[in-house]
């Protein structure tokens, strides 16, 4: 038999050790901050107002304010007045056709007996002498909206990277062995 050299290998391995990297996403919530003016309604009314005019009725019951009263007499005055010299101007026409008949003196001033009154010092006596106003006013309506400001304020996020580990480093060298056949020494 022949000896048989013997070679041994032994491959190289490399050893990689690997961790991911790791992402962290973090956002900060918005701050949010809502202003609210809130709305006003005012709302004004007046009191509704009576007036009630009883002049023309105080008038007719005693004559009314002393004014008033005089200007009544006043006018009543000139109208009599020319009503009498209306009266008077009839006469003497008649008179100047005194041969017509029915126009002599007796029948002319004769029937002429009803003696002047006095003009009225009161005024006339009506249903309606007494006026009455109501005077109703609209309420005054005035209206301010309510008012909401939102201001917002956004964070950006904050995005942070851890690094993965990488390690790379030889688990096994590669090697080549040889062994040689053994020897007989005898001989």
């Amino acid at each position: 038999m022949q000896p048989i050299l013997q070679i041994r290998q032994t491959p190289a391995i490399i050893g990689i050790d690997a961790d991911l990297g790791a992402f962290s996403i973090t956002q900060p919530k918005a701050e949010v901050n809502i202003t609210t003016t809130p709305g006003e309604l005012s709302i004004h009314s007046s009191r509704p107002e009576l007036t009630i005019d009883q002049t023309r009725a105080q008038a007719a019951y005693n004559g009314g304010s002393v004014l008033d009263m005089n200007s009544r007499i006043y006018s009543g005055i000139q109208q009599l007045y020319l009503q009498g010299i209306a009266r008077k101007v009839e006469q003497g026409n008649r008179m100047a056709e005194f041969f017509k008949p029915g126009n002599t003196i007796a029948e002319v001033y004769g029937t002429d007996t009803e003696p002047n009154s006095f003009p009225e010092p009161l005024g006339p006596a009506a249903y309606d002498n007494v006026e009455i106003h109501f005077e109703v006013r609209a309420p005054e309506i005035s209206f301010r909206a309510a008012q909401v400001d939102i201001q917002v304020e956004s964070h950006r996020p904050e995005t942070e990277y851890t690094r993965g580990k990488l390690n790379i480093y030889m688990q096994q060298y590669a090697s080549v062995q040889f062994i040689p056949p053994e020897l007989n020494v005898q001989m």
